[in-house]
């Protein structure tokens, strides 16, 4: 063979692709300094401010505060309320809850009256007379409510001086309302008869009751329970201290007969008719 001639090996070598260096490694990427060590305070300072609040986060911040004001001012008015009897003292308390159980006496004792009335109605031999004697008996108990007869009976005198001139007709509603609460049957204020559709305003440093202009003193002449008409005007913060900070003098008078006589002309309404007509 001649120096020529390819031996295997050489052929194989100039079949192989030509050798090249291997590539440097490439230099690794720069880090950026890291930032000097922050404690944990400052950490959390720049975690919390500024402050990145998103629509949704503030709706639900004002709806809880509005929940948070609306709780406060529930709480506030519950507490003022609450005051009062917080302050009383015992006596007066007992008293107070006296005065709820005879209220729900009374209304208890209305109830069997009705329920006796239909049942003597139901048992009666001559239904046409009772219930005619029921009639007569219930026009005059109307009679009074309306101011249309006379009434007498138990009751008290409530007598307010005010020298001062500071008592004002919502006072003395509240009086006549207070002692409706207490089961009051007929009232008369300065030769006036109180009824349902009663009315008080103020009229040049004095007060008008139905258009009927009146002056201290003013006189109460309530028929009712005394032992529930006076306790309640006497409860801490009722009728008697309301007046009494207005400089006005108070006296209430127990009686065993108390005369109501001024009376309201009866008056057809305008509207309203019997269902029964």
């Amino acid at each position: 063979m001649s120096d020529q001639e390819e031996t295997p090996g050489n052929r194989l070598r100039k079949e192989l692709p030509d050798e090249r260096p291997a590539a440097p490694p490439a230099e690794e990427a720069a880090v950026p300094e890291a930032e000097p060590g922050l404690t944990g305070r400052q950490r959390l300072v720049q975690g919390l401010w500024p402050p990145r609040v998103t629509r949704a986060q503030l709706i639900v911040a004002v709806l809880l505060f509005g929940l948070g004001f609306g709780l406060a001012v529930q709480v506030a008015s519950n507490s003022d309320s609450d005051s009062a009897l917080r302050g009383a003292r015992q006596e007066d308390l007992v008293r107070i809850l006296d005065e709820l159980d005879d209220r729900t006496q009374r209304l208890e004792d209305e109830k069997q009256g009705l329920e006796k009335q239909r049942d003597e109605l139901e048992n009666s031999s001559d239904q046409a007379e009772e219930a005619r004697k029921q009639t007569v008996e219930k026009e005059r108990q109307l009679g009074i409510l309306a101011g249309t007869v006379a009434a007498q009976g138990p009751g008290i005198t409530m007598t307010i001086e005010d020298t001062k001139g500071t008592v004002e007709a919502d006072m003395l509603l509240d009086a006549i309302q207070e002692l409706r609460a207490a089961g009051a049957e007929a009232i008369q204020v300065n030769g006036v008869r109180v009824v349902a559709g009663t009315f008080l305003t103020d009229s040049d440093k004095s007060v008008s009751v139905d258009g009927n202009k009146i002056t201290a003193p003013y006189r109460f002449k309530v028929i009712g329970n005394p032992q529930d008409l006076e306790p309640a005007l006497n409860i801490p913060g009722g009728v008697v201290q309301t007046l009494e900070k207005e400089q006005a003098t108070v006296t209430v008078e127990r009686s065993d007969k108390i005369v109501v006589d001024a009376l309201r002309a009866a008056k057809r309404p305008d509207y309203a008719r019997s269902s029964s007509q």
